[in-house]
């Protein structure tokens, strides 16, 4: 099969397309034949090498953590997927492929796009997990850093959904974009600690930083202290005393159906660039220059 892969570390010139083995699933898995792959933050981190000590890599690598596709193969003991299936779900192997193992997959609503159902998995999960974690209800008040993004886009409207109010920051050519979402938008910078205040004079109840761009300390100012303060992001988090928010063990495949109903439906917004498999380097440069306006999806012919 066709695969997106890289056998050292580096930049996006170490992404190489490569005819590699079909995955065989294993117990408990499905093979999916992949209709669009989500491009994360996380997939240029692991490439760069600057994750090693967090996500050990076997070179070769294929990237990719989440996909859409139809499943055409199961292993041992699966009974809730059948062949044919159209999915979403989180890849147990690379998903810049034309094939990728997973174990936790949900059904793709008739009327949901195959770009916008990859767009979904990862976003989504790490959305509400940090939503949960800072404790977010109705009533409060939640600044969202690098707010413009694929996970940003979803937690503004889970969070306005809960009956929070959003304050998001993005560049200028994001504004209106939050704006629709349902947030405050506002940019970020020198002197964001100011404008902040004056969109919220009684101060803001969490942050959640989705940026990595040096926040934090502002953040703290904002709070008065490290509480309900929880980055994806900045990984000075925990020498300032601050929450790193990592992995996906909440991954729920009936909470991903929800969703993708929802986003079917027209009730949650993804807003999607795609780029063809061979294209990925450029996607993921994309994605390392930050600024990106909703979901970066690779299409697999």
């Amino acid at each position: 099969m066709k695969a997106i892969l890289f056998d050292r570390f580096g930049g996006t010139e170490v992404l190489h397309e490569a005819d590699i083995e079909v995955p065989q699933p294993g117990p408990g898995q499905v093979r999916v034949r992949v209709k669009a792959s989500g491009v994360n933050g996380l997939d240029g981190k692991i490439r760069s090498g600057m994750l090693e000590a967090v996500y050990p890599t076997t070179f070769p690598t294929v990237p990719g953590g989440e996909l859409a596709g139809v499943v055409d193969a199961l292993g041992e003991g699966v009974r809730d997927v059948q062949v044919g299936d159209e999915v979403l779900g989180w890849a147990d192997t690379g998903s810049y492929a034309e094939y990728a193992l997973a174990t936790i997959v949900a059904p793709k609503p008739a009327g949901l796009e195959w770009q916008d159902a990859a767009a979904l998995p990862v976003a989504s999960e790490t959305a509400e997990r940090v939503l949960n974690l800072l404790g977010v209800t109705a009533g409060e008040t939640v600044l969202m850093h690098g707010a413009s993004g694929g996970v940003g886009t979803l937690a503004v409207q889970l969070a306005t959904a809960r009956g929070a109010r959003v304050i998001g920051t993005a560049g200028p050519a994001n504004q209106d974009y939050l704006t629709s979402l349902g947030a405050t938008a506002t940019v970020y910078g020198e002197g964001l600690v100011e404008r902040v205040r004056e969109l919220a004079p009684d101060g803001v109840d969490a942050v959640f930083d989705l940026a990595g761009k040096g926040a934090l300390e502002d953040s703290i100012t904002l709070r008065g202290g490290t509480e309900r303060i929880v980055t994806i992001a900045d990984f000075r988090a925990r020498q300032l005393g601050i929450t790193f928010a990592q992995g996906g063990a909440q991954a729920s495949p009936e909470r991903l159906a929800a969703l993708a109903q929802d986003a079917a439906a027209g009730k949650l917004v993804t807003t999607v660039t795609s780029y063809p498999l061979d294209q990925a380097a450029t996607a993921q440069q994309v994605s390392d220059a930050g600024h990106v306006r909703g979901k970066l999806v690779l299409t697999v012919a």
